[in-house]
């Protein structure tokens, strides 16, 4: 496989700790992490089998951009060291070159932080279902991708790999963390998306939802981890193509969803083959959700 298009990374000299839906991670010390973010992609909580090219750099890339520029108000995972720092080998570095992060070691929180903006995806099938919004009360007549009146937090459990993740209400985030901590976490999730909401629309580009992941360092201080508002982790849309009452063009990967949907597919693994145009203009959205948001080529 091309360096292009890294699907699985193999690094001999720390031990593999895991592999996810999209990253690899390492072992260093007992206080650091090597996490390498592949360009393997998820879709309806199944590992595809095609990598995107590219991919992983782009994630990481902004990742890096997101949480330099929202991270003033909460700690973060990551560390400003070098890859040389734990990669002595040459070749070893150039495999992960430009998609690896050297990251602090917490204790993951069980719950994905999902702030929303719009009525799209899962949750506009549960409004049509239900008239409300993972059990949240929403006003009637509301069509698809309609901005909603205020940005929800609706937190999931984050399942295995295979697994589907499932909507939870507030109240279960409560009794698992208790009251102040679920609290900060609904708070800090919905104060980051708005923040980059509102810098993402001034670059032409609409953040419908996006997914946070947190953990506690040994302080039990909550540090924001993983990605930071990457098309994996987000529905980005061009914000002059917006238009309610459909599924709006995206930079994401709600493309490949979208195909999938056309398929007679159950949605189990394993997942069905991207044809190649499919594959490249994936990687092409991503790189455009990138240089739009960062400003650069």
């Amino acid at each position: 496989m091309s360096p292009e298009r890294l699907y699985e990374s193999h690094l001999s000299s720390l031990p593999l700790l895991s592999r996810g839906k999209v990253r690899d991670i390492y072992a260093v010390d007992d206080e650091m992490l090597l996490v390498v973010t592949t360009d393997r992609l998820s879709a309806f909580d199944v590992v595809l089998s095609d990598p995107i090219p590219g991919k992983g750099a782009v994630l990481t890339r902004l990742s890096n951009y997101w949480f330099d520029r929202l991270g003033r108000n909460i700690p973060t995972q990551t560390l400003d060291l070098p890859l040389e720092a734990v990669l002595t080998d040459p070749a070893e570095r150039e495999q992960v070159a430009g998609r690896a992060m050297l990251v602090k070691r917490t204790r993951p929180l069980a719950f994905e932080a999902i702030a929303r903006g719009y009525l799209i995806g899962s949750g506009w099938k549960d409004y049509q279902a239900t008239g409300r919004l993972c059990g949240i009360e929403l006003p009637a007549g509301l069509v698809q991708a309609d901005k909603l009146p205020s940005p929800l937090f609706t937190p999931s459990t984050k399942a295995e790999q295979g697994d589907h993740d499932e909507n939870v209400a507030f109240e279960a985030v409560v009794e698992a963390l208790g009251r102040d901590l679920a609290e900060h976490l609904k708070q800090t999730t919905l104060d980051l998306y708005t923040r980059a909401a509102d810098y993402a629309r001034s670059r032409g580009i609409i953040i419908a939802d996006t997914k946070f992941e947190f953990g506690l360092n040994e302080a039990g201080d909550l540090v924001w981890i993983d990605e930071a508002l990457t098309p994996d982790s987000s529905r980005f849309w061009p914000a002059d193509e917006y238009r309610t009452g459909i599924s709006p063009p995206s930079f994401d990967k709600q493309y490949v969803r979208d195909y999938l949907e056309t398929l007679d597919w159950d949605k189990q693994p394993p997942a069905p083959a991207l044809p190649e145009a499919v594959i490249e203009q994936t990687a092409a959205k991503y790189r455009e959700a990138e240089r739009r948001l960062r400003g650069e080529d």
